[in-house]
């Protein structure tokens, strides 16, 4: 009798969540992410989603899967759904809370502004409805529609974001691969210092306060007393090995002609360079090197080492204003207008012998640069997002260009698509998002950057210096 009091007096202080339709298109699995909370599904949300589930966009397999799920909880239910279904059995255990059907009419009386045809408005008809139901019960509305939580708020009712695919609340504190040191740090690390020299680098061995927050291939840098940069190679212990980096902003270690102009850029060569690393992502504004210092690396290691059969770029093909409408010819021919950003940077690679950058220049001319365009653009190879499903690329550079604009489920389906031997590098900046829905807390770009942070074969550098001009420079900070 007790513990059953003490059930009832539990269960109206678990909140009641009313689902929108676009949170469902956007995550179908977001019924098992409200833990012990119970959610409420309006009839107008089933009604949208068997409007939207025809068609091959994302969206509508999105709105495909989130029938298939209602449909198993609801087969599963043991008894009347008016009671509301139990989701830990067909959540496995992720979620605790009950789902309810509408299983009766709600003829609530909107305010006379609302018109009740709208689809949005029956569904703060529902909320409105619950609310009064419920009165000593938190009845939320969860939507991805701005205005309708405006609308809701309005109204007095309680409206909030769908924040479960959300990597962090704050940008500002994703990771940047690179980690100032203090100036004490040699004297506060330096009690049983083991030292050795390999090669070119030193490598160290530190115990200390700051080990455990040292990440595999994060990179440490110091300019005084004495300029130091290097690379964790074991961290998040008592204690760290690290080791220093190449100096590529040194001509003798340039790439396809290529130095580093400032610390994140030689950061960034030594992860691209590095065989062992088998992702790499780049973050950083316009202008800051990302594409060409990529594309550098990918030449060197493709027509030079040997190491890749050929580079494979792609892009999501999001325009920035009106769409032009279909493309003629292939594949290829159809990316061209996107992949002018490859263009540019391969005239720069490729410039004449008595211009400071690019090798091309030392095979006699315009005749000579001629056939190295050519020799270069028959490793490199431009493919469409549309057709990646189902690949495995061998031996492959592969370059995933506008990476922000890919959702953290287009992503992994990219980034599994490497087989042995494949590296891939994902460029972007999250501050450029042209993808609706996705914001810079949800995109598949900060998704990888938090989610690969310390794995052994992967890196990240947070390019901050913009190096293109001058003019680009002062535009990005004041526009």
């Amino acid at each position: 009798m007790n513990a059953k009091r003490a059930k009832s007096a539990k269960t109206p202080a678990s909140k009641l969540f009313v689902i929108d339709t676009n949170v469902l298109m956007h995550d179908p699995l977001s019924l098992y992410r409200f833990e012990e909370h119970d959610l409420f599904v309006p009839m107008m949300v089933l009604e949208e989603l068997d409007a939207n589930k025809k068609g091959m966009t994302e969206v509508a397999r999105n709105t495909r899967q989130a029938s298939r799920m209602l449909d198993e909880i609801v087969c599963e239910a043991e008894h009347h759904m008016a009671d509301g279904i139990a989701l830990d059995q067909p959540s496995r255990g992720l979620a605790s809370g009950r789902l309810f059907l509408q299983t009766e009419a709600i003829n609530h009386i909107l305010p006379s502004s609302l018109p009740t045809a709208r689809a949005d408005n029956q569904i703060i008809g529902v909320v409105m409805y619950l609310s009064q139901k419920y009165p000593g019960r938190p009845v939320i509305l969860v939507s991805k529609d701005i205005n309708m939580r405006i609308k809701a708020r309005a109204l007095g009712l309680e409206a909030q974001d769908y924040f479960n695919d959300k990597v962090l609340e704050d940008t500002d504190l994703l990771y940047t691969g690179t980690l100032e040191l203090p100036a004490d740090f040699w004297d506060s690390h330096g009690k049983g210092l083991e030292s050795r020299k390999q090669e070119s680098r030193t490598w160290y061995r530190v115990k200390g306060p700051l080990c455990p927050d040292l990440l595999a291939n994060q990179f440490v840098w110091q300019d005084e007393p004495q300029p130091f940069q290097a690379r964790v190679k074991v961290g998040a212990g008592k204690t760290a090995e690290i080791e220093t980096v190449i100096d590529y902003s040194h001509a003798r270690n340039s790439v396809w002609g290529i130095t580093a102009r400032n610390r994140e850029q030689n950061f960034a060569l030594n992860l691209l360079m590095d065989g062992e690393i088998d992702f790499v992502t780049l973050l950083g504004q316009a202008g800051t090197g990302k594409t060409l210092l990529t594309l550098a690396t990918a030449l060197t290691q493709t027509l030079e080492m040997k190491r890749f059969s050929e580079i494979i770029i792609t892009r999501v093909t999001v325009p920035v204003g009106e769409d032009i409408g279909f493309l003629p010819g292939t594949e290829e021919e159809k990316m061209t207008p996107w992949m002018g950003a490859l263009e540019d940077n391969l005239d720069v690679l490729n410039k004449p012998a008595d211009q400071p950058v690019g090798q091309a220049g030392n095979y006699g001319g315009e005749w000579g640069r001629a056939a190295t365009m050519d020799l270069i653009r028959s490793r490199i190879k431009v493919k469409s997002l549309n057709f990646m499903r189902g690949r495995t690329f061998l031996n492959k550079f592969l370059i995933i260009d506008e990476a922000q604009n890919l959702t953290p489920k287009q992503m992994k389906t990219l980034i599994t698509r490497a087989g042995p031997g494949t590296k891939v590098v994902c460029l972007g900046n999250i501050a450029q998002i042209d993808t609706p829905y996705l914001t810079e807390g949800s995109s598949g770009l900060t998704y990888v950057v938090d989610r690969f942070k310390g794995w052994l074969h992967s890196g990240h550098v947070t390019l901050q210096r913009g190096e293109r001009s001058r003019l680009a420079d002062h535009a990005a900070e004041v526009l």
